[in-house]
């Protein structure tokens, strides 16, 4: 492992130092050796004296070196050797030649000065290029090679056991196993393995540790690079890199090759507009010709991730290339459950934890998230000087997981608690009075990351669909903030933006793209906010329908939202006691729980009404938590 990792390690400092002090003596020894001194008699010499052509000698025990003065005025420098001369230094006083005696070098030091270069520079030369082949290849000129790390079949110990909550992208999977393992089954009755497959997914799912999971069951090499680590500012190295990748693999097959967040090479060509003759597009262009070069015979597979599939460019996805595309989707209540098993595994939980249960308050969580829980608890416990994890670690970690850690240094005035408190009641109260809304889990005013308070909403079970009364509801939620510091102080703050942009969203969505509006019609029309993130693209983006259209669309909106923001004041008004109760519950104890909440509002705890599920489109996780 350290190895591979050795040769693929970029030039270091010390190889350029080293570069740099080769150039310098190669070119102090050029110059001084580019210097042509010429060798006279001594006879010549004594002549040159009395004629007065040199200067500026130098007297050394065995050897007179000087300038010697030529036609047109050119100089040039000479050397010769001293005889013994009693009348040498009378000589040149009388010709006014100036002139220093010099102690003659020892033989020792005309070898050091002469030879010793030559044998620095083959040891600098033995340093960069010999020294390192030796050391298992690394070399300035292995700038190409491929960073992927290879991991050793025997040393691989993460196998399917330590994956849950995505069932159907194992089984998915396992044909991929079962050919590694026994590819002479498939070839019996000429079938042939995907020579690709893509696995895709929201963010922190677990694409890449079922990868490794794949290559620990199949017990093959595998080989895991980023796709950011092939482009480099050099013209060509991603391409070499990409060859050396796949070299490597076959010298090793049967093997798996993964490269993760395959978009950032893998991207649509022609997109943008400088053309589309960059590193990037040669990159994938090579990778194109390797996946169509190599057999399944051969034992290679290539695997890849990425969260946005809808960019990737259309060759590279087809059939022949990346065959199996498999989702990884967020898990639902049994994965979740069976993912917090898995990370808790290592941690010590008190008795009455149950996982069931945490995962019931968990809806949209993915794995990464619910990993984090795990360890953001045990941290808690541990702080807390605690024996084992408790249900109000669990219950803190999930809190600080969708809405940050605890702010209670932050220092807030009477006034602006006031205002916090309304705004977040309202909320509260709208969320439990409307019937297609999230059950309310708790409403607090205590800082958490960047919201000033929250209300906390999470549903009694896991949804697929949403219905248009649902989203309804959901503006009608988010608008009651704004609603209720208007009842209540007659006057309105900023702390409303995030919910205004949320409420915003969510209308132009339900009308311009689900169809959801009687007055437009359904029709899906695109809004921009998820194209593609190509400039090129963005440029020559034009809108694709009318001006009239336009209006009837801003007009709907706006209706869409004035009517939510009049049911939501409705609301409010009508329950107003029971509101300032609330108020003042909140203010008094900074939490209230959904139980209390229930009991101010005179109402019976949330149930699930399966009449209310109305199917449409999804269109936002079910976990949410409206923040301030």
């Amino acid at each position: 492992m350290n190895k591979q990792k050795n040769n693929r390690r970029i030039i270091s400092l010390n190889q350029i130092l080293v570069w740099v002090a080769i150039f310098a003596v190669a070119v102090f020894f050029f110059n001084r050796s580019g210097v042509q001194t010429k060798e006279l008699n001594y006879s010549d010499f004594k002549q040159k004296v009395a004629s007065g052509e040199v200067s500026d000698l130098t007297v050394a025990p065995t050897l007179i070196t000087g300038t010697l003065k030529e036609a047109e005025g050119k100089e040039s420098r000479f050397k010769t050797v001293r005889m013994e001369d009693p009348d040498l230094v009378r000589e040149l006083t009388a010709k006014n030649v100036g002139f220093k005696a010099q102690a003659d070098s020892s033989w020792v030091s005309n070898i050091l000065f002469n030879v010793l270069w030559i044998f620095l520079l083959i040891g600098l030369w033995w340093f960069v290029f010999i020294r390192p082949q030796r050391n298992d290849g690394k070399s300035a000129m292995n700038f190409a090679r491929s960073k992927a790390k290879m991991q050793d079949p025997s040393k691989q110990n993460i196998t399917f056991k330590d994956v849950a909550g995505v069932e159907e992208a194992k089984e998915e999977l396992q044909d991929i196993i079962k050919f590694l393992k026994n590819p002479k089954k498939f070839h019996k009755i000429g079938g042939k393995l995907p020579k690709g497959v893509l696995l895709y997914g929201a963010p922190g799912t677990g694409k890449t540790l079922l990868a490794k999971a794949v290559a620990g069951e199949a017990g093959v090499a595998f080989f895991s690079a980023s796709a950011s680590e092939f482009v480099e500012m050099f013209v060509g190295v991603g391409a070499a890199r990409v060859r050396d990748l796949f070299d490597q693999a076959k010298k090793n097959s049967p093997a798996i090759i993964f490269i993760d967040e395959l978009d950032a090479v893998g991207r649509r060509r022609f997109a943008g507009i400088g053309g589309g003759h960059d590193e990037r597009e040669q990159t994938l262009n090579q990778l194109l010709i390797e996946l169509d070069g190599f057999e399944s015979k051969q034992g290679i597979i290539l695997m890849a991730s990425t969260n946005r599939p809808d960019v990737l460019d259309p060759a590279l996805i087809r059939p022949g290339r990346f065959d199996r595309h498999v989702s990884v989707p967020a898990p639902d209540l049994k994965g979740r459950e069976e993912i917090l098993k898995v990370h808790a595994k290592k941690v010590k939980l008190a008795p009455e934890v149950d996982l069931k249960t945490i995962a019931k308050g968990t809806p949209g969580f993915v794995g990464a998230d619910l990993a984090n829980v795990i360890n953001e608890a045990a941290i808690l416990a541990a702080r807390s000087d605690k024996e084992a994890v408790d249900n109000a670690d669990m219950d803190e970690a999930v809190e600080r997981v969708i809405a940050g850690p605890q702010k209670k240094s932050r220092i807030i005035s009477e006034k602006e608690k006031k205002i916090i408190a309304a705004h977040e009641v309202g909320h509260t109260v709208v969320a439990r009075l409307t019937h297609h809304s999230d059950p309310v889990h708790k409403v607090t005013i205590i800082p958490r990351g960047q919201a000033l308070g929250y209300t906390l909403q999470l549903p009694l079970e896991d949804k697929f669909l949403t219905s248009k009364s649902e989203i309804l509801d959901r503006i009608c939620i988010l608008l009651a903030g704004r609603v209720s510091e208007e009842v209540v102080f007659g006057e309105i703050t900023s702390g409303a933006s995030d919910d205004l942009n949320k409420a915003t969203a969510y209308a132009r969505k339900m009308i311009m793209e689900l169809g959801m509006s009687d007055k437009i019609g359904p029709i899906a029309l695109p809004g921009g906010e998820e194209g593609e993130v190509f400039l090129g693209r963005d440029l020559s983006r034009h809108r694709q329908y009318s001006e009239d259209l336009a209006r009837r669309i801003d007009a709907e909106i706006s209706d869409t939202l004035q009517n939510a923001y009049a049911r939501a004041k409705e609301i409010i008004t009508s329950h107003r006691a029971q509101f300032d109760t609330l108020i003042e519950r909140l203010l008094e104890k900074e939490v209230v729980e959904a139980a209390e909440i229930d009991e101010i509002l005179g109402l019976a705890p949330a149930k699930k009404e399966e009449a209310e599920k109305v199917e449409s489109q999804p269109d936002q996780p079910a976990q949410q938590a409206e923040l301030f």
